[in-house]
C-alpha cells in the first residue's frame, strides 16, 4: 500500500473544505495510508514588510522540513512549478514509486508561499494551475489530483 503524506501549513476552517477531504481522504484510503499534518501559520501582521515574510517563511520551514519522511519522493505546491496532466501525473507517481520512493510527500505552504529551502529540499516542484486559489481549496484539489492518480494506475473509468 502506498504511503501518502501531506503536510500543510493552516488548518481547515469551514466544515465545507473538511467533509471535502475526509471524502477524499476516505476514498485514497483503499489504496494508500494517508497521513495528514497540519502546521501552525506564523501570524504576521495586516501588511507584512518583505522581511517579516522572509523570516516568517524561514520558521516555518523549520516545521515543514523536520515533517519530511527519509526517503520520501518530495513534492512542494508552488506557482513556478512544473504542471502535468493527470496521466502523466500519475505516471510520474507510478515510476517513483517503483523506483524505491518510501512514500510520497505532498506540501502546501501558508498565503506567502514556501521558503526556498523547502523548495530546494523538494524533489519536484508542482503547480496545479498558474491561477491562484485558497489554500483550503487547494488542499481538496490536490487530494483530488492524487485520487485520480491513483485511479488511473488502476485502470479505473474514473478519469473518462
Amino acid at each position: 500500500m502506498m504511503k501518502l503524506k501531506l503536510i500543510v501549513l493552516g488548518q481547515l476552517t469551514e466544515p465545507y473544505w473538511r467533509a471535502a477531504c475526509d471524502e477524499y481522504k476516505k476514498r485514497l484510503s483503499h489504496s494508500c495510508n494517508v497521513q495528514e499534518v497540519e502546521l501552525k501559520e506564523v501570524r504576521m501582521g495586516r501588511d507584512p514588510a518583505q522581511g517579516e515574510i522572509a523570516a516568517a517563511l524561514e520558521r516555518e520551514a523549520d516545521q515543514i522540513l523536520a515533517q519530511i519522511p527519509p526517503r520520501a519522493f518530495t513534492v512542494a505546491l508552488c506557482v513556478e512549478g512544473k504542471q502535468y496532466t493527470s496521466p502523466a501525473l500519475s505516471a510520474l507517481i507510478d515510476e517513483k514509486m517503483t523506483a524505491g520512493a518510501s512514500e510520497l510527500c505532498f506540501i502546501i505552504g501558508s498565503s506567502h508561499g514556501l521558503s526556498e529551502r523547502v523548495k530546494k529540499a523538494a524533489n519536484l516542484r508542482f503547480s496545479m494551475s498558474a491561477l491562484t486559489f485558497p489554500h483550503q481549496l487547494a488542499r481538496v484539489m490536490l487530494y483530488e489530483c492524487i485520487y485520480r492518480c491513483t485511479e488511473i494506475r488502476r485502470g479505473s473509468p474514473y478519469h473518462k
